[in-house]
């Protein structure tokens, strides 16, 4: 907890060094500054859950969902039975997200099954480092089961700076058929829509029951430039706390940050936790 709130970082990436492409480390390493996240890996670029759960209990963070990705155009792949061991270290702390990639994976519902069989609490799909269309009909039996199932479903929306991106694929115009068509799926735009599509991802945001905005990746004190066009206040009713872990400085410093742009004590606690619970509704915090 930070100032007696709850906190849930809802994006977060611990993933092996080995699987990485360099322009990762690079990206973590520019934008973490002088946060010490390579103290969370030994000597062979892997994360030690005991020294991560340490890391983020002293920044206050209740739960963190620990991203998977199976993207070799870009980042490379990074399976979601590597973070298992983390989990297993404090299973109140940390949870799994799956991921599937449509060129990687097939029958794709059965793959989705099996990592939600692991434990799993959300599906993240990265169209834009995975190179496919996040709105393509072949990915609506995944929607359906997700659906069914009760599991939202995470979007990477908007750029991404990695070698081998198709942005493009980034635009959450792209879900627009997939988000009418599955009413009791929550979609969550990762990033915001970051980019040029901001207006359009908190125009769905507001519109839409079912479209939530992550923050992973956006300076707090940058919102209000970001999202000029909206009443923050009433927007921030739908968004959900995150910090692309490593590469942020400090996540105790983004929640400051945070509190700091004015919003009501009671959207700003649903921000950092409350809109994750009703969400993801397999996640549970012990306090």
């Amino acid at each position: 907890m930070i100032d007696g709130r709850v906190v849930i970082d809802a994006h977060v990436h611990t993933p092996h060094l080995a699987t990485l492409a360099p322009s990762w480390v690079e990206w973590a390493e520019t934008f973490a500054k002088d946060y010490p996240w390579r103290d969370v890996y030994d000597a062979a670029g892997e994360p030690v859950p005991e020294r991560l759960d340490r890391l983020l209990a002293e920044e206050g963070v209740d739960r963190a969902l620990l991203f998977c990705e199976y993207s070799p155009r870009a980042t490379g792949i990074q399976p979601i039975e590597h973070n298992l061991p983390i989990v297993e270290c404090n299973p109140e702390r940390f949870a799994l997200v799956a991921n599937v990639n449509p060129h990687l994976h097939f029958p794709l519902v059965g793959e989705v099954r099996r990592q939600l069989d692991l434990g799993a609490v959300a599906l993240k799909l990265h169209p834009v480092h995975g190179a496919f269309d996040p709105g393509d009909k072949d990915l609506y039996p995944v929607y359906a089961h997700c659906s069914d199932n009760g599991v939202p479903v995470i979007f990477h929306s908007g750029t991404s700076s990695f070698p081998g991106s198709q942005t493009s694929r980034g635009n959450p115009e792209l879900l627009l058929d997939a988000i009418d068509y599955f009413t009791d799926l929550q979609f969550v735009f990762a990033h915001g829509g970051r980019g040029w599509w901001y207006d359009v991802a908190a125009y769905l945001a507001q519109a839409k029951a079912n479209v939530w905005l992550d923050l992973a990746g956006l300076p707090p004190k940058k919102l209000p430039e970001y999202y000029q066009r909206f009443d923050l206040a009433r927007l921030a009713q739908k968004m959900i706390f995150g910090t692309d872990w490593p590469g942020v400085p400090g996540v105790r410093r983004n929640v400051e940050a945070l509190a700091g742009i004015g919003l009501p004590d009671d959207v700003l606690s649903n921000v950092l936790a409350g809109n994750a619970l009703r969400v993801f509704p397999r996640l549970t915090v012990t306090t």
